[in-house]
């Protein structure tokens, strides 16, 4: 499985600056906060699993799309939360989004992916093609 990078952190810098200062420091200046969640990509003998971290996120804001091999996920969430005074009115927005794509191998069975959320975290799971599950070793008995 491969993970295809997309910078959408950052409109005004190049993707190399990417590589030497990584989204996972202060972004100062930027119009909007967005964080992409870390992945871990599992292969068994028969599956696929990924599990993508996104703590406070529900299944309705996520978005999983499959456009030939390439497997997009992306999220959306918008919050508005108010405190309202005598004479003063407190208001914070909060906005969340990300995008990640992964290009499927030719075993995978892209008739067969399922995904679930568990504890903030998004677990998709891609089974393999049966030609290319690897079968036992089997002993022919000799007539």
């Amino acid at each position: 499985m491969t993970l295809i990078k997309r910078n959408i952190n950052s409109p005004f810098l190049p993707d190399w600056l990417e590589d030497f200062f990584p989204s996972e420091m202060p972004q100062f200046g930027k119009l909007n906060t967005s964080v992409v969640p870390r992945v871990n990509i599992f292969e068994t003998d028969v599956s696929f699993r990924i599990e993508l971290a996104a703590p406070g996120l529900k299944k309705e804001d996520y978005k999983i799309q499959l456009n030939n091999d390439v497997l997009s996920i992306s999220a959306e969430k918008s919050e508005q939360k108010s405190d309202e005074s005598e004479k003063c009115t407190k208001k914070e927005f909060s906005y969340t989004s990300f995008s990640r794509s992964f290009t499927l191998p030719e075993s995978a069975d892209k008739e067969s992916i399922s995904a679930k959320t568990e504890d903030g975290i998004l677990k998709i799971s891609v089974k393999k093609k049966d030609e290319s599950i690897v079968k036992p070793t089997r002993e022919i008995e000799i007539q």
